[in-house]
């Protein structure tokens, strides 16, 4: 005799299936520098992590990672990253999670670095999502929509895509040697990462919008990056909102100028040094634009995924029903 098994309708089924994959969201990174970097990832509190931590993007690779419904967290990138030979550890000057590992498992990253930050299906069932120097900067970058809904929310390209780098305070600058040419430099500070001053990081009686202003410091930030969040209290002109959507990630919109070339052979991080300025804080990457065009079948590629989930659906339902007969 048939083993007793629940009975289930192949359209139900097929339904669960196609919103299973139509409600999932891809995130695509994608390493335009012109050296190595090594993206990290972390999910917010109470939010599932993604099915990869951290990994290593070549100069032109992409990756893709599909998100839940509903899933809010981080995406960074670390740079000036080297394998210690007695130890075998990973350690990066900028945005390092400390985990020494490719996989940032849960950590998040050391400041300084520049920050894509999401919340999707939120109030509205909008997707919120902003760059964020409050943690510093250490490369440019670029968060462009894929397929969002007009008519809901702005669905804009946002991002820093001025070299923040090269006209950094000396005060805030991280530097780097290597490749035989001299210090570089690598990475910004925050304000508050570098003073560690109440008023800089909206802190003790500065703890609220009306209490704490932006300095002179985040002011530059804003300046250069009007559309990236500068310092805590930064919301007005710094959220985004989009529905429905994929979202590219750009290090470094070509052309990429923020940082010399390097690979995690030929650096070797040294400690800060005041140096002048590299390059104009006006400095805008030309490529900017044609970053939102990066990855345009995303969500092709998520109608052929749904096309396969319904047709393991079908297979799944006709195998139910052998059984029961």
């Amino acid at each position: 005799m048939a083993r007793s098994l629940p009975s289930t309708s192949l359209p139900s089924l097929l339904i669960s299936v196609m919103f299973m994959a139509v409600d999932a969201t891809t995130f695509t990174l994608v390493n335009k520098c012109e050296y190595t970097v090594w993206p990290g990832v972390l999910a917010n509190a109470g939010e599932p992590p993604l099915s990869t931590t951290g990994f290593t993007l070549q100069k032109g690779e992409s990756r893709s990672l599909a998100a839940p419904a509903g899933w809010g967290g981080r995406f960074w990138a670390r740079t000036h990253c080297a394998l210690d030979p007695a130890t075998s550890k990973l350690s990066c000057l900028t945005g390092d999670c400390g985990s020494g590992q490719l996989e940032c498992g849960g950590r998040s990253a050391a400041p300084p670095a520049t920050l894509a930050e999401f919340k999707l299906n939120g109030d509205s069932d909008l997707d919120f999502f902003d760059v964020s120097l409050v943690d510093g900067y250490n490369l440019a970058m670029l968060v462009a929509p894929q397929g969002g809904s007009g008519g809901r929310g702005n669905c804009t390209r946002v991002g820093c895509t001025s070299d923040l780098n090269g006209a950094c305070p000396s005060e805030l600058r991280v530097m780097a040697r290597g490749d035989g040419s001299g210090a570089a430099a690598a990475a910004c500070r925050s304000a508050c990462d570098a003073f560690r001053q109440p008023q800089y990081c909206c802190s003790g009686a500065y703890g609220s919008p009306q209490a704490c202003k932006p300095t002179s410091y985040s002011e530059a930030f804003k300046r250069a990056c009007p559309q990236a969040y500068s310092y805590a209290y930064d919301d007005a002109t710094s959220t985004f909102t989009c529905a429905g959507a994929d979202y590219v990630i750009t290090f470094c919109p070509s052309p990429s100028t923020s940082q010399k070339s390097a690979s995690s052979q030929d650096q070797t991080p040294g400690p800060a040094t005041d140096v002048a300025p590299l390059i104009n804080s006006t400095m805008v990457y030309e490529g900017a634009v044609e970053a939102s065009h990066a990855a345009p079948s995303a969500r092709a590629r998520t109608r052929l995924s749904v096309v396969g989930l319904a047709s393991v659906a079908v297979s799944t339902w006709r195998s139910r029903h052998l059984l029961l007969a």
